[in-house]
């Protein structure tokens, strides 16, 4: 049996209001009375009524609906990022179609084919690359696209990243301040913005002290490949006796290697340092000190841009960089003067709550 359609002009008729009433209070940001609203959504639960908002989309030119591009979804900060994100959206009124992308270009083409026949108002690419030409296609459609925790050199795209060369210089600063001798380096993904800015402020802080880096493995922002590069590097002779690990997720799998299968102490041995600050890093097994990437403030600024770009279509683009702070905590020797972070429960309850606040 076919299904029978109940129209908005039914539910108008039974709750005794025009249709335009109807549209309203099922438009986010619609402006109804309370009473009316009541009236309207008990009409509309007992006739079974749902808005077509396919149908509104025509009628619009909006879909409402934004793309999210993920490369990958290993390392948890991604996984917070992209709950942060999809709840700052459905509170503007959008809804989110996420879309897996590989980190190199291969597959893009197709994808973007595939974004812009669902209509999508808006794209976010979290991670992921997006070629110039790819990015013309995007503007001739008039879809505006927002580039998070990456950056390209292509200055007509708006990216939103954490100052990733001033979090490298952070990282260097403090591990020479703690007297170490022989630093190495455990390097992301060699095509990501991200890496090349993290290791370039990095080198740059050593460089400056007069040192040289004294080792270097790629870990690709991978679980397993950060442990062979960690077995990599301590299976010499000479052993480093700190290491900055381009991110917590890698830091993790390093320290694993470095504790239960080189049977070394961190930090008496080894010191290590992260970066993003993921909830892992403050558990009390790992005590990870690294560079907090701000993740609710990432978001706010991504979804302002993007926002700002689907209201007014000739925005200049915006480059976009947030500091984010170290965090000291057990993971690495402690210079004098420098103190562990404080308060981290109350932080991550900061967090929660303004995420929830978004939600709501």
């Amino acid at each position: 049996m076919a299904k029978t359609v109940v129209t908005s002009q039914q539910v108008a008729r039974k709750a005794g209001v025009s249709q335009s009433a109807v549209s309203r209070v099922f438009s986010s940001g619609g402006s109804a009375s309370r009473k009316m609203t009541e009236r309207v959504m008990k009409a509309a639960d007992e006739l079974g009524y749902r808005p077509n908002v396919i149908a509104r989309s025509l009628i619009t030119g909006q879909s409402k609906m934004i793309g999210l591009v993920v490369a990958y979804l290993e390392n948890q900060f991604y996984s917070d990022a992209l709950e942060k994100l999809s709840i700052a959206l459905q509170a503007q009124g959008y809804q989110v179609l996420v879309f897996m992308s590989k980190r190199t270009n291969e597959n893009a083409g197709q994808l973007l084919d595939e974004l812009l026949d669902y209509q999508v108002d808006g794209i976010v690419m979290v991670s992921a690359a997006m070629s110039s030409d790819l990015a013309a296609r995007c503007d001739k459609a008039g879809v505006p696209v927002v580039l998070l925790n990456r950056r390209q050199d292509d200055e007509t795209l708006s990216a939103v990243t954490s100052n990733n060369v001033l979090g490298g210089k952070k990282v260097a600063q403090f591990l020479i301040a703690g007297g170490h001798q022989r630093i190495a380096h455990i390097a992301g993904w060699e095509g990501a913005s991200t890496q090349r800015d993290r290791e370039t402020g990095f080198l740059r802080e050593l460089n400056a002290s007069g040192r040289e880096l004294f080792a270097r493995e790629v870990g690709d922002y991978h679980y397993h490949s950060a442990q062979n590069a960690t077995r990599a590097m301590f299976s010499k002779k000479h052993t480093p006796d700190a290491v900055f690990v381009g991110n917590d997720h890698m830091a993790i799998a390093a320290m694993d290697c470095i504790r239960y299968e080189f049977k070394l102490r961190i930090p008496q041995d080894v010191s290590i340092v992260g970066y993003d600050d993921v909830e892992q890093a403050g558990w009390p097994s790992f005590a990870l000190t690294t560079i907090r990437q701000p993740s609710n403030r990432l978001v706010e600024e991504t979804v302002k841009t993007l926002l700002d770009q689907i209201k007014v279509s000739d925005q200049p683009p915006r480059r976009i960089e947030i500091e984010g702070d170290l965090i000291v905590r057990s993971s690495a020797r402690i210079p004098e003067g420098w103190k562990i972070q404080a308060n981290e429960t109350a932080h991550r309850a900061d967090e929660r709550e303004l995420s929830t606040e978004a939600s709501q």
